[in-house]
This record gives structure tokens, sequence and C-alpha cells, in this order.
């Protein structure tokens, strides 16, 4: 278990401990039971509806569409700008192979679609 030495303003200390008491737990506990469910809440994931998920895709669309279509000179002078980065340790050759592969299906699909 690690320490932490926390300065407080004196109106959140003051708050955090009538939370805690009404709460019946120490402060302590209830910090950490605090802290604990909003880093949770970051790691949350929502399932959308599917009205809201067409809503969103139409909207993406209409983006796309306002932007409209870059040039392949467009297109090679950002791709030559990509920032290159080693693989994670996890990824193994044969992982990276099959994403790679993900990767030809998924442009060759769009390429099929235009």
């Amino acid at each position: 278990m690690s320490r932490l030495t926390l300065r407080l303003p004196e109106t959140l200390h003051q708050q955090l401990c009538h939370l805690a008491e009404d709460e019946g737990v120490s402060l302590n506990q209830y910090i950490v039971y605090a802290l604990t469910r909003q880093v949770a809440s970051n790691y949350t994931m929502v399932v959308m509806d599917e009205i809201d998920r067409a809503q969103q895709n139409q909207e993406f669309g209409n983006i796309l569409a306002q932007l409209g279509q870059a040039s392949a000179k467009q297109i090679e002078e950002t791709l030559s700008k990509r920032e290159t980065v080693e693989p994670e340790i996890e990824l193994t050759p044969q992982i990276q192979e099959q994403f790679h592969q993900l990767q030809i299906n998924a442009s060759s699909s769009l390429d099929t679609n235009d």
C-alpha cells in the first residue's frame, strides 16, 4: 500500500469529511473510493444504440463530404510525414502480420466500394 501526503483547500477537506461521515467510512476510505470511481469511469465503455450510431455515422459522412477529396499528391505528402514507432513488445511478429492483413483487407474493401 502506498502513502500520499496531499494538501487540500480547507473547504474541500470539510466537504470530503462530511461525505465520508454520511457514508459511515473514514476520510481515507472515502477518498480512495472517490478516486477509484473516477479512474474506473475513464475506462467504462458505453454502448450506443442504433439510432445514435446512425446519427453519428450521418454526421461523420457530412463532415467527410464537406472536406472533399484529397489529391494523390496531398495523400502522399501527408503519409510521408508520419512518425515511425517501434511496435510494443507484446505485439509478436505473428500479431503484426495479422494486423497488416486486416489493413490490406480493409483497404481492398474500401477500394471496391468506391
